[in-house]
């Protein structure tokens, strides 16, 4: 990988990144990090010395995962599918949507995920609106994330807008046993295409992951209407969750995606069984990690003034048992936000993120939601 720093100014930690929760993070890959701290380096070696094990540790660490959810929404390639309605988006297309502007936003999601962990990208990363293995193939081998092995799961689902969930994982820190697409048909409405639910069975260190990706039917067309189409996927979902603990109740389930309902909505609470583990953990098998940031205006998604996590993690009691080998770091998941996915709100307020259009102006930004991301930690438990 080519990496060009000779012309950028080095002279406080400040400009190497930002500093949060605890860490420095960075928007440079490892190798450029390395490379721009050079100078540094030859003003005073010392400084080799104490950050060397950091970014050796990072990299190697199997006592510390990462899993990331983003939808990035509308991740087309510029070529022209006739199986897809994907007309828009090519160069004669609505958006004028042309190899510069896919490479650019490419390089772009490569950035949030160089990001978005501190010194080392996520091991699994969850994705929503991407059209197909093409896209996938770019961003693994011709962004900044080819250093770091990253491979990817996707089945083409039969979705009308033509786009589909994927994972993504680095194949030197995690090893996929098992995966399958989760057909959605609605038995009230059996004529609509619908986007698959992916399931995934990783096998890192010591224990096995079971994740599921999702994209649930919009609210586009009124919220009232397609209440029952997010409850139906839940349903869906619930009884593949309800399989595995059958099968294992201690079973590590990791559920991310775009919900397109909140956290305290009926899909989730109702049908899929969801509960808040600081006041009902003995009575569930789901929890939700976004919960704690309710009523807070914060969130992944913007409507008009109003934050919300439409963007969720999902997981298992297993995953936040103190007893249990793998657990979620902190209890808890973080969006990150990151003030270069973030621009001023003219209209309402405060900020909103940086899209890539709004309407048929190309702004040149991200998605217009926010990434997630959750820590896993390995506890190394004594022997009885």
């Amino acid at each position: 990988m080519s990496i060009e720093c000779k012309n950028l100014k080095i002279n406080t930690f400040e400009d190497l990144g930002i500093w949060k929760e605890g860490m420095w993070v960075c928007i440079k890959t490892y190798e450029a990090l390395r490379d721009c701290m050079k100078p540094l380096f030859s003003i005073s070696p010392l400084l080799l010395f104490a950050f060397s094990p950091l970014l050796l540790f990072s990299q190697f660490d199997s006592t510390r995962y990462c899993v990331a959810f983003y939808n990035v929404e509308n991740l087309f390639d510029p070529e022209d599918d006739p199986e897809k309605n994907d007309d828009d988006f090519t160069p004669a297309g609505f958006y004028h949507w042309t190899n510069k502007k896919f490479t650019k936003k490419l390089n772009d999601i490569a950035k949030v995920f160089l990001a978005i962990n501190g010194w080392a990208p996520p091991d699994m990363i969850g994705l929503a609106e991407i059209e197909n293995a093409n896209v996938l193939k770019k961003l693994c081998y011709t962004t900044g994330l080819k250093a770091y092995h990253y491979r990817y799961v996707h089945y083409d689902s039969p979705d009308a807008r033509g786009v589909d969930v994927a994972l993504l994982y680095r194949s030197d820190r995690v090893q996929i046993i098992e995966s399958a697409p989760i057909p959605v048909v609605f038995p009230f409405e059996l004529h609509t295409q619908n986007r698959d639910i992916l399931y995934v069975k990783a096998l890192i260190p010591g224990d096995t992951l079971h994740l599921f990706v999702n994209h649930w039917t919009s609210r586009f067309g009124g919220y009232g209407a397609t209440i029952p189409k997010r409850n139906y996927y839940a349903q869906t979902l619930r009884r593949q969750v309800d399989s595995l603990l059958h099968l294992n109740s201690s079973a590590n389930i990791v559920i991310m995606g775009d919900l397109n309902d909140y956290p305290t909505d009926e899909s989730v609470v109702v049908y899929l069984q969801v509960k808040d583990y600081t006041k009902d953990a003995d009575n569930g098998t789901l929890f939700n990690l976004m919960l704690p940031l309710m009523g807070k205006n914060i969130g992944t998604h913007k409507s008009q003034e109003f934050w919300g996590c439409l963007d969720q993690f999902i997981v298992s009691k297993s995953l936040l048992n103190k007893e249990s080998s793998w657990q979620i770091e902190g209890g808890k998941a973080v969006i990150f936000d990151a003030p270069f996915l973030l621009t001023e709100d003219e209209k309402f307020g405060g900020v909103k993120t940086r899209r890539t259009y709004l309407g048929p102006n190309y702004l040149g930004g991200f998605a217009d939601h926010l990434p997630v991301r959750v820590r896993l930690r390995r506890e190394i438990l004594s022997p009885h």
